[in-house]
């Protein structure tokens, strides 16, 4: 299978109870448009996850990455555009230096309670119900996940940790 490589990272807040989140909200043909996501975004030919993970959240949110804890992984086949399947490298960042900005090109970016994301409060994909709350565990292990999109819903979610 080909895969677009990307990273996903929640940046927690110094007492972990709220997340920094992009409202995908600038774009009306973005397919996010008006959702919530964590950071991130598509890999470099010339970096490891981790060093695109810490260039994306510098260019989204403007704050440089101290501390990075890998969540896990999910593979989304059918996910984007056109059916393209992407391979995802989720993370927690536990420490950042920095000034988060209020926004940038895809939305304007909000510190939202950990505790609305896990409730289903805040608008996002309704399949990252299934996967957040193993990136927000009080004790989190590494897991790996595979989730099946047809257009534009999830299929199925497995994983293993």
């Amino acid at each position: 299978m080909q895969a677009i490589i990307a990273t996903l990272g929640y940046v927690l807040s110094p007492d972990r109870d709220s997340v920094l989140m992009v409202r995908r909200d600038t774009r009306p043909d973005d397919l996010h448009y008006g959702k919530y996501n964590g950071l991130g975004g598509k890999l470099e030919p010339d970096e490891d996850v981790v060093s695109g993970l810490r260039r994306e959240i510098h260019e989204e949110a403007g704050i440089d990455c101290a501390a990075v804890e890998m969540a896990g992984t999910i593979s989304w086949p059918g996910f984007g555009r056109g059916g393209a399947n992407w391979f995802g490298f989720l993370f927690r960042v536990t420490a950042w230096t920095g000034t988060p900005l209020s926004g940038n090109d895809e939305g304007s970016l909000h510190w939202v309670p950990v505790k609305d994301v896990l409730a289903g409060n805040v608008p996002m994909w309704e399949s990252d119900r299934h996967f957040l709350p193993l990136v927000f565990a009080d004790s989190p292990t590494v897991f790996h996940g595979v989730m099946p999109f047809q257009d534009g819903r999830a299929l199925s979610w497995s994983y293993s940790s």
